[in-house]
């Protein structure tokens, strides 16, 4: 099945008090064009999350963000315990050494000490940490190929319709090959029977006739075209990877389609064409969201 490289993928995953958040998104794009968001805690895996996102999607325009959500209480400035300890026992020493009255409010005096306060955060990554963000950034390209894939069913669905419809027509033009024939070599002859005083070579005139006709010929042509739907149908069938390969064959089933009506010399026929390139621009359109 093919695959569209439109898609959207969001994974959250719960480490200690952290919310691990990662959100992938991804649009159409001639190569891999990423472009990453990272908190800074995991700045030092950024090569390996490209790797892996460049493996998984392989082409689009990729945005990936992945940040930390904290709990409130995380957030809060920390007391040094330890410290409050340390000053506490230094003010009762020096107040038993020196005769010295205790402070009456112990909290309020400890807590104006130097550093009691102080917030001090040092960031490592942790293994275990890096486990649970791995597993979101997995998650979340897990959901984004899905969405892919669900896009691709449906623009399979809407190709196969489009040239369903395209050989529905070419079938059509057979209709009116035998009358245009016919008027081509009425309108000659007729164009010729108006000229007074003009002595032409019957056989001759044939002769020109046929090959005037030969050079009208659309056998070719159709032939051509019903063999590039044939492989376009083949190559949706061989799964994700093949926009490109469908953007040539499409071209070409454009190329056959135009010949087609320059040659056409027909009215009808000529409506017919402009329906199959009609099919065939939205064709075109949608090929290029195919991955």
């Amino acid at each position: 099945m093919i695959q569209s490289m439109t898609g959207y993928g969001k994974s959250t995953v719960t480490f200690g008090e952290k919310k691990i958040n990662v959100e992938i998104k991804s649009l159409n794009s001639k190569a891999l064009d990423l472009s990453t968001r990272i908190a800074p805690l995991y700045r030092e895996k950024e090569m390996e999350i490209r790797n892996r996102i460049a493996k998984a999607l392989e082409r689009g325009k990729v945005d990936f963000s992945i940040w930390i959500e904290k709990d409130a209480g995380e957030n809060a400035t920390p007391i040094n315990a330890a410290l409050i300890e340390n000053y506490y026992n230094q003010i009762n020493a020096i107040a038993e050494t020196y005769h010295i009255p205790v402070p009456a409010d112990w909290f309020a005096t400890l807590l104006r000490m130097p550093d009691v306060l102080t917030k001090v955060e040092v960031q490592e990554l942790s293994d275990e940490e890096w486990a649970a963000a791995s597993q979101a950034i997995d998650e979340a390209l897990e959901h984004l190929v899905e969405f892919r894939k669900q896009e691709g069913a449906a623009l399979e669905k809407k190709f196969t319709e489009k040239v369903d419809n395209i050989e529905r027509l070419l079938h059509s033009l057979e209709n009116f090959e035998k009358e245009r024939v016919t008027k081509i070599r009425e309108r000659i002859t007729d164009a010729l029977g108006k000229l007074l005083q003009v002595d032409y070579d019957k056989n001759r005139l044939e002769q020109e006739l046929i090959y005037y006709i030969e050079k009208l010929d659309i056998n070719e042509e159709k032939q051509r075209l019903a063999n590039h739907l044939d492989y376009f149908r083949k190559t949706l069938a061989e799964g994700h990877g093949q926009g490109k390969k469908l953007g040539f064959i499409a071209q070409e089933m454009g190329r056959e389609i135009n010949t087609t009506g320059s040659k056409s010399n027909h009215a009808q026929m000529q409506n017919i064409v402009v329906q199959m390139k009609d099919e065939l621009e939205q064709i075109k359109e949608q090929v290029l969201n195919v991955m």
